[in-house]
C-alpha cells in the first residue's frame, strides 16, 4: 500500500497502515518536519483496530488532517 502524504506549511503528514499479529489492521501517521527525520519527528496511531486495510487507511488519512490542523502554519 501507498503512503498518502499531506503538508501544511513545512508540516508533512504520511498516512499509513501496519497489519496487526491478531489480521487486523491499525492506522498510523508519521508527523514530521519537511526538512527532514529530527526531534519532531512524532509517530501516532489511531485507536481502534480496523478489520480491512482500507478502513485502517481511512482511519489515517483522517487523523492527517486532523493533526494538520492542531498546527500553527
Amino acid at each position: 500500500m501507498t503512503v498518502i502524504k499531506y503538508m501544511k506549511a513545512d508540516w508533512v503528514a504520511q498516512a499509513d497502515i501496519q497489519e496487526q499479529q491478531d489480521g487486523k489492521f491499525r492506522g498510523v501517521v508519521m508527523l514530521s518536519r519537511e526538512r527532514g527525520a529530527g526531534s519532531d519527528d512524532t509517530q501516532h496511531t489511531v485507536d481502534a483496530p480496523s478489520d480491512s486495510p482500507e478502513q485502517a487507511l481511512e482511519q489515517a488519512k483522517a487523523l492527517a488532517h486532523r493533526l494538520l490542523a492542531g498546527i500553527d502554519a
